[in-house]
């Protein structure tokens, strides 16, 4: 039963603030899979990475992603759970799943210091690649695009809870 928001899109895409707003809104609870994956494994997401690996650091999300069993609920993803090909099935069998999109420029103008944020970068990758490399995941797995680009975060919220994805 598709009864949730699943919110993919890149670091700094708005994800989590939109996703808290927007359960507010429908009376929805919000879950950022980032901190559940904090929570399980008691370490910062840049620890995991650092730990474990890009690689290891993704099949840790997928796993997490692929358990979340939640009603009535706004998920945001990290940026990265579009590599968990298992994950994105069942985040798309559980929820209507929104691409917030933005341009490269303005995810760049937004984005601080990337390794604390626990962006999965692999080496000598930049954000421009991971951008270009991701952007054809979101589109595929997405069932909504919504463009976030100059626009104020309750045009985006009314947007989403508007278009009847709930």
């Amino acid at each position: 039963m598709k009864d949730n928001i699943v919110l993919i899109g890149m670091p700094g895409a708005g994800k989590s603030t939109v996703g808290v707003v927007l359960a507010k809104k429908l009376g929805y609870s919000f879950v950022d899979s980032d901190l559940v994956i904090q929570e399980r494994y008691g370490k910062l997401l840049h620890e995991l990475i650092e730990e474990n690996g890009v690689e290891g650091f993704w099949k840790i999300e997928n796993d997490v992603n692929v358990s979340l069993e939640i009603h009535r609920g706004v998920i945001a993803t990290g940026g990265s759970a579009v590599y968990g090909a298992e994950a994105m099935e069942h985040l798309r069998e559980i929820g209507i799943v929104v691409y917030l999109k933005l341009s490269y420029e303005e995810i760049e103008a937004r984005l601080g210091d990337l390794n604390a944020r626990g962006v999965t970068l692999q080496p000598g990758q930049t954000l421009k690649d991971l951008y270009e490399e991701r952007t054809p995941l979101y589109e595929k797995y997405a069932h909504k695009v919504i463009e976030c680009e100059g626009r104020m975060l309750r045009e985006i919220v009314s947007e989403i809870a508007g278009q009847g994805t709930c």
